[in-house]
């Protein structure tokens, strides 16, 4: 309780004190206020009867950062473990962390909240994922306070805060912080990025993204799919990165930014250019067994990790790599490679952007945090790989039988895929677990590395105070001279929950501010006190259906993580009594934090229509769709899984007739509806899994023509249990009330059409549902109407 109060009389004071010698760079004259945004101007002379009788005019001034604030740069990597790059011991270079460590600090012990997510909305907010409303991914949300996903507006974030004190401010690469129902143009706009204090915006508004044909927003405009043949999406991104911070500082030298950059990878999919994937071959043949000695021996020797920490053991349901055949080893391997090439060119390409902030006048009086990983690295490839994460989204589990066949295809434009879960674990090196695992370390412990060349001098520097990321918000709020606002936009603003870390950077023996923090994900517990940690697993991270699971059984493991940095030695048989006040803590802090109700459920919840989020289309049996509606995003799109639906075109047809009608969904699951050399065609790709097609024997005539696609449901409509979901039926096609071709589908998506793809009409902007064309394959002729009819 004293620590609580000791913290809210810290966030409300103003910055009128002195603060630590790291920050006096941004002290300004005044304290910035905290009541945002600042009254209207008002002129302050006198007024008489015409201006030649009053006081000279005046106009209000533009707002000016705090004198000395420097630029910040956020830099946050996807899916991501402590062992994975080089700069903490791992197995995938990365010169651009090396450079920026070697000039900065290294911290080793630094967390998330095990989930993408979550950490997002708790790095641009600074309070704890429940009280921000993030419990999950936006794809999971329910209707209680902590699980929304629906930021709440008394959360200001950094950007809008940082704005309305005289930066710019831009976010590029991954939002996953909006609501899922107000991704379409219909809005409502107000929690996209721009909503959200970022003065421009260009990136994908989804968890993952396809990095060779990616759905793309400037601001809330859809962006054309590119025409460059070797085009890829983090390339992209660094592109729009440094044009951003030039454009920035040649028309507003003066004015410090704000670059929040957020790439896909390493999230899944794993996609990497060819020529990078080949520098990698036979790097790790050995395997993840291997990999974890060879990177725990380097983490000692890089000092990042103590001399007597402890390398944890695998868990129960990952195979030793030596138990495997030669064509698992093969396969995963040749996984781990394309995996290393993303990660590698990701860094390189963080590397462009740094290069370009180095190039500017005031490079030095700039702050760049480079956080790797939203979350550990992820298990949800299952045990033996994937080629379509929907797959695991949609609750199926794939086979290594089946993935080797597309071993020369990994990494390019085909596949979805992603390493085999025991890979995962070994890039978290040396902690036990994974991504979604909130209760170990090896879900929640990144790398951070922080350069500031005009105030860090202790360079190449090692920091262990126990950090957790809601502690960046006020610690770039201290070094920017910036008050935390107490009302934001004639909003009441939560306290800040994180604690500045400043002082570290001064000092490696900085007093640690953190000294409680709660964890939780799907029922994944922990709670850090003190020194101890109490750590509870519900699920492992590649059981997708989660039932029957009662948390007062739950088993709960003690560390003394000041002395045993990798949770290497469970202490709760021989400290039941310290065991014992971190539970009752936990729960202290999960009442408090909106962390309750516990909701342990797993695919189910990725289903919209049974967890009864709003939706723009719920309720509506009859839709029609006109030409120019592309870029629906999934959650807006049409509810077509486990029901019967009939699709209804009207279309003019030229002559050599050619292109999409409508099509939902892409590479990893959906449907097509498209004229191919004139003849209709029907494509259902089932997770990537397999796709079955109907044509019709002859191209349609020249004319307007009435083209249907009819999907009859083997099964009940709406089923609210798994187990009855994703039943197969008859679909049927038809010009003008004709029949001319009819076919089965033995099985249907039952949880998730796509992770990150909508309905277009008339083209296909993201990816292809089938190989049988090429995006965005326009149709040729005239599109009157597309008509969904749901049952």
């Amino acid at each position: 309780m004293f620590q609580r109060l000791r913290r809210a009389l810290k966030l409300s004071c103003l910055l009128s004190i002195c603060l630590a010698s790291v920050a006096d760079v941004a002290l300004a004259a005044e304290p910035t206020p905290a009541v945002l945004p600042r009254p209207d101007f008002h002129f302050p002379g006198n007024v008489g009867r015409t201006y030649l009788d009053s006081d000279p005019a005046q106009f209000p001034q533009p707002v000016k950062a705090p004198k000395g604030a420097p630029n910040v740069v956020l830099i946050l990597l996807d899916d991501a473990g402590f062992g994975q790059f080089n700069t903490f011991g791992g197995g995938v270079p990365s010169p651009t962390m090396d450079r920026l460590a070697k000039e900065g600090l290294r911290f080793n012990r630094f967390h998330t909240t095990a989930l993408c997510s979550p950490t997002r909305a708790a790095l641009i907010t600074g309070r704890n994922h429940h009280s921000a409303a993030f419990a999950g991914i936006t794809e999971l949300a329910t209707g209680y306070d902590g699980y929304t996903c629906i930021l709440p507006r008394s959360c200001g974030t950094v950007g809008e805060v940082l704005r309305q004190n005289g930066y710019n401010t831009a976010w590029i690469g991954k939002n996953h912080n909006t609501p899922t129902w107000e991704l379409s143009d219909a809005g409502p706009f107000d929690r996209w990025a721009n909503g959200l204090g970022f003065d421009y915006f260009y990136g994908f508004n989804a968890g993952d993204m396809n990095h060779w044909n990616p759905v793309l927003y400037e601001n809330r405009n859809l962006v054309p799919a590119s025409e460059d043949p070797n085009y890829h999406l983090t390339e992209d991104l660094a592109d729009h990165s440094i044009a951003w911070l030039r454009k920035a500082k040649s028309i507003s030298p003066d004015k410090p930014f704000f670059l929040y950059v957020a790439p896909g990878a390493t999230h899944a999919p794993h996609q990497a250019p060819k020529d990078w994937i080949a520098k990698f071959k036979g790097k790790f043949d050995n395997g993840w067994d291997e990999y974890r000695k060879e990177t725990f021996a380097r983490q000692k020797k890089l000092g990042v990790i103590p001399a007597n920490a402890e390398l944890t053991a695998r868990p129960d349901g990952l195979p030793a790599w030596e138990s495997l055949n030669a064509d698992q080893k093969r396969l995963y391997a040749r996984m781990m490679e394309v995996f290393c090439a993303y990660g590698a060119h990701c860094d390189h390409e963080m590397g462009r952007i740094v290069e370009a902030i180095k190039a500017l006048p005031d490079a030095d009086n700039t702050v760049i945090i480079y956080i790797a990983g939203d979350n550990g690295s992820s298990a949800e490839g299952g045990i033996e790989g994937s080629l379509s994460e929907n797959m695991f989204f949609n609750g199926f589990a794939e086979k290594w039988q089946d993935n080797i066949k597309a071993i020369d295809e990994l990494g390019g434009p085909k596949h979805f895929n992603h390493f085999p879960s025991a890979w995962a674990h070994a890039m978290n090196t040396p902690f036990q677990w994974t991504k979604q695992v909130a209760s170990h370390f090896g879900g929640t412990r990144n790398p951070m590395i922080i350069s500031w060349p005009a105030k860090i001098k202790d360079q190449g520097g090692l920091r262990s105070q126990f950090i957790h990321t809601i502690d960046v918000v006020p610690t770039i709020y201290e070094v920017c001279g910036i008050t935390a606002p107490t009302e934001l936009n004639g909003i009441e603003q939560k306290p800040i929950e994180g604690m500045s870390f400043a002082a570290a950077f001064d000092d490696a023996k900085a007093k640690e501010q953190r000294t409680t923090q709660y964890f939780e994900m799907a029922l994944n517990r922990g709670i850090y006190h003190e020194g101890w940690m109490a750590s509870a697993v519900s699920f492992p991270p590649w059981q997708a259906t989660r039932e029957g699971f009662d948390p007062d059984k739950q088993k709960w493991e003690l560390y003394h993580v000041d002395e045993d940095f990798s949770q290497a030695e469970d202490l709760a048989a021989k400290e039941p009594a310290k065991l014992r006040e971190l539970q009752d803590l936990w729960w202290v802090e999960a009442a408090e934090h909106n962390v309750l109700p516990l909701d342990w459920r797993g695919t189910i919840r990725m289903n919209a229509e049974a967890m009864g989020r709003p939706s723009l289309v719920r309720g509506r049996n009859h839709i029609t769709y006109y030409p120019g509606t592309v870029g629906l995003p999934d959650a807006a799109s049409p509810p077509m899984l486990n029901k019967s639906w009939k699709v209804t075109a009207k279309i003019d047809v030229p002559e050599k007739a050619e292109g999409m009608i409508v099509t939902q969904g892409g590479l990893e699951g959906g449907y097509g509806l498209y004229l191919k050399e004139g003849k209709p065609t029907f494509v259902y790709n089932f997770l990537a899994g397999d796709r079955t097609a109907l044509a019709a024997d002859e191209p349609l005539p020249k004319g307007k023509a009435t083209l249907v696609a009819e999907f009859k449901y083997d099964g009940k409509p709406n089923p609210q249990n798994y187990a009855d979901m994703g039943q197969g039926g008859t679909v049927t096609l038809s010009v003008n009330g004709k029949k001319i071709a009819e076919g089965r589908l033995e099985r249907t998506i039952p949880i998730q059409m796509s992770i990150s793809e909508g309905l277009d009409v008339g083209m296909d902007v993201g990816s292809a549902v089938s190989f049988d064309y090429k995006p965005p394959f326009a149709f040729n002729g005239e599109i009157e109407s597309v008509t969904v009819d749901l049952e």
